[in-house]
């Protein structure tokens, strides 16, 4: 009988847009298929008929899988597609990579200098395309990479930045995932969702589909297949192709199915379990090789559904022709494939079939099995690189040998935490913690905590780091060294930096020292201090900045003279954000000493922070968050959850700056959901302050305290934002209420604030909008204003435009019009992208230019108004509409179409039926004309012509005519 179907059945349609995607991959127009559905359905048989596909096309082909046993292991099936290249004999180390051939030693063996590299996962993303693009040859290439349900966070974060850009390229990346929950099925939808990426979902064989398989298989036709067979395999397999297979070979080898002179018939009863009818038939196949055979295949189960010869062989001692003669029987029997991306590898076909030779070894067998696998392993690898480290650790724990697992788990943990892949990390060092825990190491067990716990930092799991606390007393008594248990406890601290928690972390800072004593090792200290510095800096005191610098610059000097670059990164990241506040260009020297130190020593996680750094102080400098998007996207790629977060609530403050509303909120209250959830304290209080700034802009001054109630929660006294919850909270709030005096209250109770506990922050008011109140109040002039513009913090865009005002009002005040409106200009153009704050800053100094005498205050107040009408701030537009009175200006009732009217006529005050006989102007009507087409009399036509006139200056109807055609004619063309 055939042992597969001739052909795919029930798949044309996906071999159809399979087909059209190679083809457009060879035109150069690449792109990404996701065949996603449950085991068994097919997947890799459709992906096996594109490879075919593809190589009859002359197309490369690269293929890679992702482990489906034992712990991931990072960029696993990138790794294994890559490696295939240089088995074809190309010479590839002339391509054309520059930079980018370095950056790809991390996940090829062959390029791997030694150094290492730090790059973030979009240069490793941008060099994989390169490479693929660079070995295609006009051909085309096919790259596949199966299983990515089981992929590690590192390898889908490549997966991601290919997804996105292989738009343009002559490579076609084919993937399979299964329909259980994944975070590749999350990539792959949201690649779907955005049009980045198709997704064929499998769907079960219909009853129909699953005779045609059947009579396929038995060769013969669906009209022939006995009914109780078919019925039974209809049942059995609900239309997965796999178990069909399985089923009707198990009915086969059992004799229930018979071929006779007439066709096949059965014997007996077809029907019975199906998880035992499948084990049993797969134990009978594998019976048929022999003793040896299932001895072999029983120890290859041990080391996973896939498996490396060598190790078998090792482990087995079984001699190379009968190693090859049982795998090609194996082959035969459908039990096992080649693997064929990667030399000497081959794999189960189905995990089924590792399940069923695991149900006939003992414990002790399996166990055996498995030391003799780790052992085999770590001859033929003595330094265990990349994979096979964590393969060890996998085996020794199913041997039983939980210390040594542990030590090998924590090793396979380090590296990974050290390359940045942060999933892989915390998974492997849970693993071994909890080994070593149960094996009663406490200094192996210590070494594991001290990369567990950054780790889990990052990555946001404070719960299951704190739990970690009562392990720390635990060891404190089981003779430890001090310097061991002092970095033990300063990794905690940090921990509790991360979460906000400076009480928790101050204490273990305390704890860490103690254990130091009075003559502490310099490299210890060095890492304790950088962990007080950031804990000062939050902790409230009116000398924390002075405190954390001390502490920072000590700890940067001693990471020098011990070699600790991470120390000295987190040291450099400290002082350039103290810095900031005195010299913009001090503080990104530091950072970019930092950046370069990080890449030097390959620290993705710090290079990171220091670029998350940059990107803050550009946008406070201009308001530019690119930098800050840039840092987003590779903490995500990272999986550091803290830096995600942190980035999320500045984009919600900078949204509420840019006037959004809806949309920043929704985006406030969803970030908020989630880092509550994860206790991420100071993200919860910034994302709350910014919340508290987006009502307060609003002038709801109830919905703004319910904010700030719930900051005060969250251990809002003292902290880093609590300033800003005054100046960009309540002084806004208080001016959107036209209250003026509480607002200059609340920006002196910011200065006396920042007095006994200095921010960081620099966007309260103190340097910005409160001085521009102070001038227009007349307590405060040309001394203080000069004084304030020549800070930092007075130069950044948001503070920089209240602080141009101000300047303004002063030139005014010294009969200086000319450049008062000169720098009317500057400021605007600052605050154009803060529309909120510049139509406020319009209304503040109007009423101070019309005393003067300078500028355009009848059109700011009008334009003021017109913003504040829109946006529904009812106090700051109708004291725009009374001070206009005041100056003797007309006020114009608001009706639907204002916003039709240009605002250049808007803000000359033309009503909207003045407006709409200003159209009609254009067509040169007479009165009497524009009064029929505005169903209105001559007479009303005539006062709507005299008020055009007089406030467009118009010398003549000619005049308004001419002005309609220059000015009304686009706007009612568009």
């Amino acid at each position: 009988m055939r042992f597969q179907a001739p052909s795919l059945i029930g798949r044309d349609a996906q071999l159809g847009l399979l087909d059209q995607a190679l083809a457009d991959a060879r035109h150069g127009r690449g792109g990404v298929v996701f065949l996603v559905g449950e085991a068994g359905v097919g997947k890799s048989r459709l992906a096996a008929e594109a490879v075919g596909s593809a190589l009859g096309a002359g197309m490369g082909v690269l293929r890679g899988r992702s482990s489906t046993t034992g712990p991931a292991v990072p960029f696993r099936p990138l790794t294994e597609a890559l490696m295939s290249l240089f088995r074809t004999g190309e010479p590839l180390d002339e391509l054309p990579l520059g930079p980018y051939r370095p950056v790809l030693g991390r996940l090829i063996p062959d390029w791997n200098t030694g150094a290492g590299d730090s790059s973030s996962m979009v240069i490793l993303g941008e060099a994989v395309l390169r490479l693929l693009m660079a070995t295609d040859h006009g051909r085309g290439r096919l790259l596949v990479l199966e299983d990515l349900h089981d992929a590690d966070p590192e390898t889908l974060g490549v997966l991601e930045y290919l997804v996105d850009n292989l738009e343009y390229s002559p490579v076609l990346l084919l993937a399979t995932v299964r329909t259980d929950f994944s975070d590749a099925l999350d990539l792959a939808q949201s690649a779907r969702r955005r049009g980045a990426a198709s997704l064929v979902e499998l769907s079960p064989l219909t009853r129909p589909e699953v005779g045609e398989l059947v009579a396929g298989q038995l060769g013969t036709t669906p009209d022939d297949v006995p009914t109780a067979v078919l019925e039974r395999l209809w049942e059995g397999s609900a239309g997965s192709p796999y178990l069909v297979e399985e089923l009707l070979q198990s009915m086969i080898g059992a004799g229930t199915l018979v071929q006779a002179l007439d066709g096949w018939r059965t014997v007996g009863d077809p029907r019975g379990d199906v998880s035992s009818a499948l084990a049993r038939g797969i134990l009978r196949r594998i019976e048929r090789l022999g003793a040896e055979g299932l001895t072999l295949l029983s120890a290859a189960a041990v080391l996973g559904r896939r498996f490396p010869l060598t190790v078998l062989q090792r482990m087995t001692g079984i001699d190379d022709r009968a190693l090859l003669s049982h795998l090609h029987a194996g082959v035969a029997a459908r039990l096992v494939v080649p693997d064929e991306p990667a030399p000497d590898w081959y794999s189960f076909r189905h995990s089924p079939t590792v399940e069923a030779l695991f149900t006939q070894l003992t414990p002790g067998q399996r166990a055996d099995l498995a030391r003799r696998g780790a052992e085999a392993v770590e001859k033929l690898h003595p330094l265990l690189p990349g994979e096979w480290c964590a393969l060890a650790a996998g085996l020794r724990s199913e041997a039983g040998e939980d210390a040594e697992a542990g030590k090998l788990f924590t090793e396979a943990g380090r590296r990974a935490l050290a390359a940045g892949a942060l999933g892989s990390a915390v998974t492997l060092l849970n693993q071994a913690e909890a080994l070593l825990a149960r094996a009663g190491d406490p200094q192996e067990r210590a070494g594991a905590l001290e990369h567990l716990l950054p780790a889990l930092a990052e990555s946001g799991d404070f719960h299951r780091a704190f739990e970690l606390v009562e392990h720390l007393h635990a060891l404190d008594s089981a003779g430890l060294g001090a310097s061991r248990l002092a970095v033990l406890h300063t990794r905690l601290a940090k921990v509790a930096h991360t979460a906000g928690r400076w009480g928790d972390g101050n204490r273990q800072i305390d704890r860490a020292r103690e254990v130091l004593g009075t003559s502490p090792d310099g490299a210890a200290s060095a890492s304790v201090d950088v962990t007080a510095a950031y804990l000062a800096l939050d902790t409230p005191g009116s000398d924390r900045t002075q405190h954390a610098e001390k502490l920072a610059r000590s700890a940067a000097e001693a990471a020098e003279r011990h070699a600790l670059p991470s120390v000295a990164c987190q040291a450099w990241e400290l002082l350039a954000t103290v810095a900031r506040e005195r010299d913009p260009d001090e503080s990104r020297a530091m950072l970019q000493k930092a950046l370069t130190t990080a890449e030097r020593h390959q620290l993705p996680l710090r290079r990171m922070y220091a670029a998350t750094r940059i990107g803050g102080n550009d946008w406070l400098a201009e308001g530019d968050t690119a930098g800050l998007l840039a840092a987003r996207e590779e903490a995500l790629r990272l999986g550091s959850i803290n830096i995600v977060h942190t980035v999320d609530g500045i984009l919600v403050l900078d949204g509420v700056m840019r006037g959004g509303r809806e949309e920043t909120r929704e985006a406030a209250t969803e970030t908020l959901t989630i880092v509550r959830r994860l206790g991420l304290a100071p993200a919860v209080r910034y994302l709350l302050m910014s919340l508290a700034s987006l009502e307060a802009h609003q002038g709801d001054r109830q919905a703004m305290r319910t904010a700030l109630d719930e900051f005060a929660e969250w251990e809002g006294a003292g902290s880093q934002e609590e300033p800003l919850t005054l100046g960009m909270a309540r002084a806004f709030c208080a001016l959107m209420e036209e209250d003026r005096d509480l607002a200059r209250a609340e920006l002196r109770a910011v200065s006396a604030l920042e007095g006994h506990n200095p921010s960081t922050y620099h966007l309260s008011g103190t340097h910005g909008v409160g001085l521009l109140l102070d001038v227009l109040a007349g307590d405060a002039g040309r001394a203080r204003q000069q004084a304030v513009a020549a800070t930092a913090v007075g130069g950044m865009r948001w503070n920089r435009q209240f602080v141009t005002l101000a300047e303004a009002v002063v030139l005014g005040r010294e009969g200086k019009g000319e450049r008062a409106t000169e720098r009317i200009g500057t400021a605007l153009r600052d605050a154009a992208v803060y529309p909120a704050a510049l139509h406020l800053g319009l209304r503040l100094v109007a009423e101070s230019a019309h005393e003067d005498g300078w500028g355009e205050p009848v059109a700011w107040l009008r334009r003021a108004e017109h913003h504040f009408h829109e946006n529904r701030v009812p106090a700051v537009t109708n004291a725009c509409r009374a001070a206009l009175r005041r100056m003797g200006a007309p006020v114009h009732q608001h009706r639907s179409g204002t916003d039709g009217i240009p605002e250049e006529l808007r803000t000359l005050g033309i009503t909207v039926r003045e407006y709409e006989a200003f159209l009609l102007l254009a067509d040169r009507l007479s009165n009497k004309d524009i009064a029929d087409r505005l169903f209105i009399s001559p007479r009303t036509v005539e006062k709507h012509i005299a008020g055009l006139m007089n406030k467009t200056g118009a010398a003549s109807r000619a005049d308004l005519c001419a002005r309609s055609v220059r000015l009304a004619r686009p706007w009612r063309e568009t």
